[in-house]
């Protein structure tokens, strides 16, 4: 796969996972998360963060949360542990999604868990296996990091992603993101603008940044 395109300057960040290993329980998922949490930011994340010059400000904080949404009828538990969604002969517009999961006062949660699952680019979920399904921990900076493919709209829907995001020791939060500038939006009866992301094209693919903010301690 051509990384060229992840190179890029943007406020946020990534979580770097080891492949698909899948976390079955609450039990064990608590112990991965702390082990997410306990990466010092001044290692692996850090060097992948100046291989590819990413350059990440402070995040900012408006007041507001992530709203919750419906989880829809294609979810799926237990998906694999990765940060990667994207397989090899894959279709779509190459997508890279970073952000912080932060607390009510703006600061970042390490070690929060986000499970992600989209569509494909032509609207459609795999409902057999795990393609464009995963979950990963933010690092001890709450950072987050996906790779993947811009998802397509289906009959009903616009373009969006869904995301279940749970800190560590508290509830889970399922919410779904959007993309700017999408006509679908306007006539999506679930839609709601507080989750568009931000969107940068760059000449391989796109950058969308979204930071998850809880209304937790």
């Amino acid at each position: 796969m051509n990384r060229k395109w992840i190179s890029f300057a943007i406020a946020m960040g990534l979580v770097v996972s080891c492949g698909p290993v899948v976390t079955p329980d609450v039990a064990s998922r608590t112990e991965a998360a702390t082990a997410a949490a306990a990466v010092p930011a001044t290692s692996t994340v850090a060097d992948y963060f100046g291989r590819m010059q990413i350059v990440i400000p402070p995040p900012v904080c408006d007041g507001s949360f992530t709203p919750a949404q419906t989880e829809g009828p294609y979810y799926t538990p237990d998906t694999p542990e990765r940060n990667s969604l994207v397989e090899p002969g894959m279709h779509g517009t190459h997508l890279i999604l970073v952000g912080y999961v932060l607390n009510r006062d703006c600061q970042p949660l390490p070690g929060a868990w986000l499970d992600f699952w989209q569509a494909d680019a032509s609207g459609t979920y795999d409902n057999a296996g795990f393609t464009l399904r995963g979950h990963q921990f933010t690092d001890g900076l709450g950072r987050y990091y996906l790779e993947s493919v811009r998802p397509g709209e289906y009959p009903g829907r616009t373009a969006h992603i869904h995301v279940k995001i749970q800190p560590s020791g508290g509830d889970i939060l399922t919410s779904q993101l959007y993309f700017p500038d999408v006509a679908q939006n306007s006539s999506d009866g679930i839609f709601v603008s507080s989750t568009v992301v931000g969107l940068e094209s760059r000449p391989d693919g796109q950058i969308a940044y979204y930071n998850f903010v809880l209304d937790v301690p």
